[in-house]
């Protein structure tokens, strides 16, 4: 497989994701997050300096998208890169920040990935 053909699947694994979450969740609009996957893929692929380990280092850079439209792919990308889960204290979880069922219950009562990225609810996410 080429690196080019590499690239398309990935970026089509991100699409696809964030469409199956949406059509779960019976709630969103899949445009923004279809648009902007390779534009999202190629920051985190290319120059974001981050840690999927460590996702609150120091001097990290981050990913943040404004409108709720695009929390979906923010939540994918933090679950395909395999971002690990970190407490109030900094202190590692060891479990996934997004696992596949948060995103199966995308926007559902009592789901741990609301509409919206919020505050300190997701490692990797807003902070």
């Amino acid at each position: 497989m080429s690196d080019n053909d590499l690239e398309t699947l990935s970026v089509n694994t991100i699409r696809t994701l964030c469409m199956d979450t949406l059509q779960a969740a019976d709630s969103g609009r899949p445009g923004t997050p279809m648009g902007i996957a390779p534009v999202a893929y190629t920051l985190w692929q290319r120059f974001l300096r981050f840690d999927p380990a460590d996702p609150i280092r120091p001097n990290r850079d981050r990913f943040l998208l404004w409108q709720g439209h695009a929390s979906v792919l923010l939540r994918s990308l933090l679950h395909l890169a395999g971002v690990q889960a970190v407490d109030a204290d900094h202190e590692a979880l060891g479990r996934p920040a997004v696992t596949l069922d948060d995103l199966r219950t995308f926007r559902q009562l009592g789901s741990r990935s609301s509409g919206y990225p919020e505050y300190r609810w997701t490692s990797g996410g807003p902070c």
